[in-house]
């Protein structure tokens, strides 16, 4: 077992957030690439986050919380800018935000602008990353970043010595290119890893930037492929004590709910590889969280500071025979999130409202006491941080842009998912949660759902109209 770092967060009385005496919140906003729900916090038993589990328990855990589009580039410029995809015009993760929306305010722009001394340490905006297919290429492209967000920022590189070990290039073929498929065993410790060196550079921020509020962005590039991570944390996992889930049947389901290339392998023990891998990656992560929470706690900043937790969008493990992102099921849509802002009635709870990554930009501006911009799509979570059983009536929505222009669109309310394709045009989903959690029954044909049907297309389609819909 890997050792906890114990989470000691100061139990001292705070003065509320908007009051005069109070100093304004530090605010560290950590982003993991490719984290799904499959950590301890969110009811996996076989996986080991103790440091994000602590955090949870410390916090507010939202336990149904949806990004807006299953992708890195387009989750992330949705919740930094508050808008969603059909707003930005971002489908991809080839375009930057200021190309389409060159006067949006981003969500750490505006503490830059009140006086926050703002920092990105590896990937928050969309940032290139080492690739083990190119190893002669350095990180550190800011092609996708945004510099008005920013008075800091840092990309990070695995060393010499981390991009060595026993790789594997898993399901073969033409597969092999794939970094989806790669997988490293790596030689040396943790800061021999781009996510070892971002903490390390992050630990310095918090000691060194004093003078005036601090928002720190740190961004996790594990356990987004190629799954890279010392060995220790591959030894965690023996073959034979994972087990891949049921991936149900396709039967019924429109071929547009599926990833265009995604690699079905039918091998179960390739997959078994991927598995452990991914569960490397996220153990090999969660301890890196573990040093940053504790440098947090032991420079004295943990009792004024809000530390929020997320993945940037979800994956699938093997579910519905998938091994990606980018689909509209709830493995993809389906994000982990916690919110610790100390003082907040809410913390040691967790929350199953219906909550949307957009909400985020409105809900530190509320915490922080600053004017959000005009237009945001989401709405602050500060009643689920002190009430985490607080009404709210509001659904989610997630959508999807396929080659050939095909968008598909899902709305998830607190019983049902319903997902339509080029307008129900490429078929249509229908899940009842409450029966179903894992949608593998499509009710979309199913007369006695016709009511249901109608209601959540009415619902998904006064959403979408009521934004931008730029051509793709």
């Amino acid at each position: 077992m890997i050792r906890s770092i114990a989470l000691v967060f100061l139990l001292s009385s705070l003065v509320g957030f908007g009051a005069a005496t109070a100093p304004k919140p530090n605010v560290l906003f950590i982003v993991a690439d490719d984290l799904c729900t499959h950590v301890g916090a969110y009811g996996n038993k076989v996986v080991q986050t103790p440091h994000f589990d602590a955090l949870a328990a410390r916090g507010v855990r939202f336990d149904r919380a949806y990004v807006q589009y299953p992708v890195c580039n387009p989750s992330r410029i949705s919740f930094l800018s508050g808008l969603r995809p059909d707003t930005t015009g971002i489908y991809g993760n080839d375009a930057d935000l200021r190309s389409r929306m060159p006067n949006a305010v981003t969500l750490p722009q505006l503490f830059r602008t009140h006086g926050y001394y703002t920092a990105s340490i590896s990937k928050i905006f969309h940032v290139s990353q080492w690739d083990p297919r190119r190893p002669e290429e350095r990180a550190g492209s800011w092609k996708l970043d945004d510099a008005l967000s920013w008075d800091f920022r840092l990309n990070t590189k695995p060393t010499a010595l981390g991009q060595k070990g026993d790789h594997l290039h898993l399901a073969g073929g033409a597969q092999a290119k794939d970094t989806l498929n790669y997988r490293l065993i790596a030689e040396g410790d943790d800061d021999d890893q781009d996510d070892g060196q971002a903490v390390r550079d992050a630990i310095t921020l918090l000691e060194q930037k004093r003078d005036q509020p601090l928002f720190l962005a740190v961004g996790f590039r594990r356990p987004h492929a190629a799954w890279i991570a010392p060995k220790k944390y591959f030894d965690l996992y023996p073959l034979d004590s994972l087990r891949l889930p049921d991936p149900g049947s396709r039967a019924g389901v429109p071929a547009a709910a599926f990833t265009n290339s995604e690699p079905n392998y039918g091998k179960p023990g390739e997959m078994l590889k991927m598995l452990q891998a991914y569960y490397a990656s996220t153990t090999f992560m969660d301890a890196q969280l573990g040093r940053l929470l504790a440098a947090l706690e032991r420079t004295g900043q943990a009792a004024n500071t809000i530390v929020v937790m997320l993945g940037d969008h979800g994956w699938h493990l093997g579910e519905h025979g998938l091994w990606h992102k980018f689909t509209l099921f709830e493995e993809s849509a389906r994000a982990p999130l916690v919110i610790y802002a100390p003082g907040a009635k809410g913390n040691g709870r967790a929350t199953s409202r219906i909550v949307e990554f957009v909400d985020l930009f409105p809900t530190l501006a509320e915490l922080c006491s600053l004017p959000p911009p005009a237009g945001l799509a989401g709405a602050s979570l500060r009643p689920l941080l002190d009430d985490p059983s607080a009404s709210r009536q509001r659904p989610a929505f997630t959508q999807m842009l396929r080659a050939g222009n095909l968008m598909g669109r899902s709305v998830r309310t607190d019983r049902w998912r319903y997902t339509e394709w080029d307008e129900g045009r490429a078929g249509k989903e229908l899940y009842d949660h409450s029966r179903d959690p894992h949608e593998m029954t499509n009710l979309a044909q199913d007369p006695a759902r016709a009511t249901t049907l109608q209601d959540l297309q009415r619902l998904l389609r006064t959403n979408f109209t009521a934004t931008q819909r730029p051509t793709p």
